[in-house]
């Protein structure tokens, strides 16, 4: 008897194959001695469209809504329908004992497996296959380390109740705002609050009103100041230390040096002309910066949007390149910036192997191979997957393209930067008076490089020095000098920041409690949100402008007309945080509670939404889409990211049928 095993797309069906022996090829499959390797191709499965659970739900009418089937069944995807026929006869086979799941090592590949195990009615028992490289020797230690496929059904659970929440949600609410207001809308449970982020930024940019101010400059000959205001307005402070989230508590603000009219700027820089002055403070405060953290995925598609302005999406699909085709990096799919223990050997087997120009900084004298702190090596923060990291493969870095390059360097110089010293710095400050004026004048002096040493000496180049100098030390103002600006609007969105903020939902909510308990949730997941920032882009929500993301009027208006639980971040986060939890229920009973009383809740906020679409504002008007057969073709596209289902043909009703997208597709994707 062979063993049947079940890869999710053709490549790593393939690369499995080689590692086991089996060349001989069937249609659909591989074979050899002892296995029989197969794939399906993404989703071959999925939940069937409203229409095909029940015949009334063809045609579209507010009186039947909500859909709340007490059971969702399964369809196999008619484009995919050969392979999935080719899986299940081998399921089935006489010839097959049992079968290994070697889907994706995450929820969504479970559920692939699962479902089409469902469907093809096998019996059989299953093993699962649970790895995070593709490298050859990390295939055969998976092998070697089969697992009962029962230690994963809490996984399962999670990833069903996600999929059946993401259809009631999205069928429902975007059924009843897309008949409310007679246009193609789609609305769920990710993607709407995502938009919300994005709309509330373009409104506060439009609704900003430039100040001028100026700024009074003395140069005092080796070193220069800004004028402190003595009459600072509070709200304009800068604050120290702060990050993209805000600011960080305990931070000393840095005084306000703006003028707030010409008049009183030109009165300071003519009153301190040829003046002399002295130095009335001088603080020197060394600082430790310790190296990056590990990449996870969501920051590797910042890093990578901040440096090379790769899309999220653009990153992901250069790390599944990386990590399928080439077998030089680790699962990207990953939301932990640590690695297990136990790795600490293969990580100096994965750097004693790479090539120029790392090696050199590998074998520099700083390195420290024997790297083991808690910031890197945690086993208690390791999810399904360890950080993102170089595998043992040597890489033939001319085989990359230049963009698969630059991403596979960023991953390799933050591996070999955790492993150098800490950066030390000398960050001076310097209050200089001069009469009643007094000047403010702030400096960094490198003091070790550390590990800014792994990355190019651009890295420092806006770093100010400044003279040692004591108080009571006399200068002159050798020159002063007016500079006008004007405050500035908040930055429009990017690919990067729309991540920090799907990443850390909830950071901003003024309850404690609630902020507390969303702390491990946010939007989405690292291996959908990219998809999130497109679908909002592919549906018209969302545009690029240059290297930001800017709403619509379409997607402004939808966030008008939707309540606000579904376009809010806590609604998403909580739902999160619940299938996280839900995945981690060993106990079937307590699992199927959970799981009960979190379907539970998503029927009542299903009804809710409709109810919602029945009393949304009237007089709203979207704009009709130019094309029905166009608009067809990009529903066929967007439809159903989250469960893998496309659109099915279906009836509007009669006061719908004007030009517009297929509205069957008005899914409301939520991943």
């Amino acid at each position: 008897m062979k063993k049947l095993v079940v890869a999710e797309k053709p490549s790593v069906g393939r690369d499995i194959a080689r590692v086991l022996g089996a060349k001989a090829r069937g249609e659909g499959y591989l074979y050899g001695e002892e296995y029989v390797i197969t794939w399906a191709i993404g989703h071959l499965v999925s939940l069937c469209e409203p229409g095909e659970v029940d015949e009334r739900y063809r045609q579209w009418r507010m009186a039947d809504l909500p859909m709340l089937p007490e059971r969702i069944p399964l369809k196999v995807l008619p484009n995919t329908r050969a392979q999935f026929e080719v899986v299940r006869k081998l399921m089935n086979s006489s010839r097959i004992g049992s079968i290994i799941c070697a889907t994706d090592s995450a929820r969504e590949g479970e559920l692939i497996f699962r479902y089409i195990y469902q469907m093809a009615k096998c019996t059989k028992p299953v093993e699962r296959l649970w790895i995070s490289s593709m490298t050859d020797e990390a295939i055969r230690q998976g092998f070697a380390n089969l697992r009962p496929a029962s230690e994963y059904d809490a996984l399962y659970e999670s990833a069903r109740c996600r999929s059946e929440a993401d259809w009631l949600v999205g069928m429902n609410a975007s059924r009843a705002f897309s008949l409310r207001y007679d246009a193609h809308l789609s609305v769920g449970r990710v993607q709407t609050p995502t938009l919300s982020l994005i709309v509330r930024r373009d409104r506060e940019i439009e609704a900003f009103v430039p100040e001028e101010y100026w700024e009074v400059r003395a140069n005092f000959g080796d070193y220069e100041g800004l004028w402190i205001n003595p009459n600072p307005r509070p709200a304009d402070e800068a604050e120290a230390g702060a990050d993209e989230g805000g600011k960080k508590s305990g931070e000393r603000r840095l005084p306000d040096t703006r003028a707030y009219d010409r008049a009183t700027a030109e009165r300071v820089r003519d009153a301190v002309k040829g003046r002399p002055a002295v130095v009335e403070e001088s603080r020197t405060e060394h600082k430790r910066f310790k190296p990056p953290q590990l990449f996870d995925l969501t920051s590797l598609q910042r890093e990578a949007n901040q440096k090379f302005g790769f899309s999220a999406d653009r990153t992901l699909k250069l790390a599944q390149a990386l990590y399928e085709t080439h077998k030089l990096v680790t699962y990207p799919r990953t939301d932990s910036r640590y690695l297990p223990d136990d790795m600490r050997p293969k990580i100096r087997k994965v750097l004693a192997l790479l090539p120029e120009p790392y090696a050199a900084l590998v074998a520099a004298p700083e390195m420290n191979l024997n790297l083991s702190s808690g910031r890197y090596y945690d086993n208690a923060r390791i999810s399904d997957h360890h950080a993102i990291v170089p595998t043992d493969r040597r890489p033939n870095l001319q085989s990359l393209n230049p963009d698969e390059r630059r991403l596979y360097d960023l991953i390799v110089r933050r591996l070999i930067a955790a492993h150098y010293p800490d950066y030390e710095c000398d960050s001076a400050r310097i209050v200089t008076r001069v009469d009643e004026h007094r000047f403010r004048s702030t400096g960094t002096t490198p003091a070790k490089e550390g590990w800014h040493a792994v990355y190019d000496a651009g890295e420092d180049a806006k770093e100010v020095r400044l003279p040692k100098l004591e108080p009571g030390d006399a200068r002159r103002v050798e020159r002063a000098s007016i500079k006008a600006s004007k405050t500035k609007p908040p930055r429009a969105h990017t690919d990067s920041s729309i991540l920090n903020l799907m990443e850390n939902a909830g950071r901003d909510i003024e309850d404690e409690a609630l902020r507390e308990q969303m702390k491990s949730s946010g939007l989405g997941t690292p291996a959908t949100r990219a998809a999130v920032i497109e679908r909002l882009i592919e549906v018209g929500y969302a545009k690029r402008s240059g290297k930001s993301i800017v709403s619509t009027e379409k997607g402004r208006q939808l966030i008008d007309v939707v309540p606000v639980q579904i376009a809010s971040a806590v609604t998403t986060g909580k739902w999160e945080k619940a299938l996280a939890e839900l995945a981690g229920y060993a106990d079937l009973d307590q699992r199927r509670a959970k799981s009960a009383r979190f379907m539970s809740g998503i029927r009542r906020f299903s009804q809710f939404l409709v109810d919602a679409a029945k009393q949304a504002p009237e007089g709203v008007q979207f704009e009709r889409e130019a094309s029905r057969a166009r608009a067809g073709r990009s529903a066929k596209r967007t439809a159903g990211k989250a469960s893998g289902k496309p659109a099915e043909g279906a009836k509007r009703p009669a006061s719908g049928r004007k030009k517009g997208k297929s509205v069957d597709s008005s899914r409301g994707e939520i991943k």
